[in-house]
């Protein structure tokens, strides 16, 4: 004969013992993620991702017709100093010195936003649009956002500066279907990243804001105002 259940298995398969197991699933869930991401971030210290999220993002959405898929990473030593100085100028002036998140950025942002009364602007840094690259995807949301932070201070955590810039710069989208700053220089200029121009960089950097609708030839204005910007910045 069955033993009659007790208030405590009871509570166990009713709402709480739901909720519990909820909660359980979900701690693991995150814990397993971080720590997946974790273990990538170190292994991307020295090797480069042979994909990302938002690669697969991009293939899922679909590329457009006649686009096709193009990724090939380069060392750093492969790409022209004008160029990184270029995507730091235009990006993330106080990469160098902050610690994933660039706090007095955000807030000149808020209070910028707080005087014309509008929403404030973005003001990722290229440490945290990096992580968006490798883990996430460009959908704007504040669970995006809140991932987002703990991966850009664990990204700086384990990798260094240069690291970053590098994995930046071959991940990162500069058009249709170009993934990384030597199929961008091919694309739009026909030349390797390493012999690019110090105004073909400017305009190039200023197309990563919105690389599937800019182009560099059209970015005349904004490529001078990032060239003056790496002048004062001792570039």
């Amino acid at each position: 004969m069955a033993k009659p259940k007790t208030s405590d298995q009871k509570k166990a398969r009713g709402p709480l013992g739901c909720l519990r197991r909820i909660v359980r699933f979900t701690f693991f869930a995150v814990f397993g993620y971080f720590l997946t991401c974790t273990f990538l971030l170190v292994a991307y210290r020295f090797v480069d991702p042979p994909i990302t999220t938002v690669h697969i993002q991009r293939m899922v959405e679909g590329l457009g017709p006649g686009v096709e898929f193009s990724y090939a990473p380069v060392p750093i030593e492969a790409i022209d100093e004008d160029v990184q100085h270029a995507v730091v100028a235009s990006e993330d002036a106080r990469f160098y010195d902050h610690n994933g998140l660039d706090w007095v950025e955000i807030g000149t942002a808020r209070e910028q936003a707080s005087r014309r009364g509008t929403s404030p602007r973005g003001a990722s840094t290229i440490t945290q649009q990096l992580v968006k690259n490798l883990f996430l995807t460009t959908h704007r949301s504040w669970i995006r956002k809140g991932v987002e932070v703990p991966l850009a201070y664990l990204a700086d955590l384990i990798l260094p500066k240069e690291r970053i810039l590098a994995l930046y710069l071959n991940v990162v989208e500069w058009g249709p279907g170009v993934f990384g700053i030597e199929e961008a220089a091919r694309y739009h200029y026909g030349v390797s990243a390493g012999s690019l121009s110090r105004n073909q960089a400017a305009r190039l950097a200023v197309c990563l804001p919105s690389p599937r609708d800019r182009r560099p030839q059209n970015m005349g204005a904004s490529a001078r105002r990032i060239e003056r910007r790496m002048r004062q910045m001792g570039w």
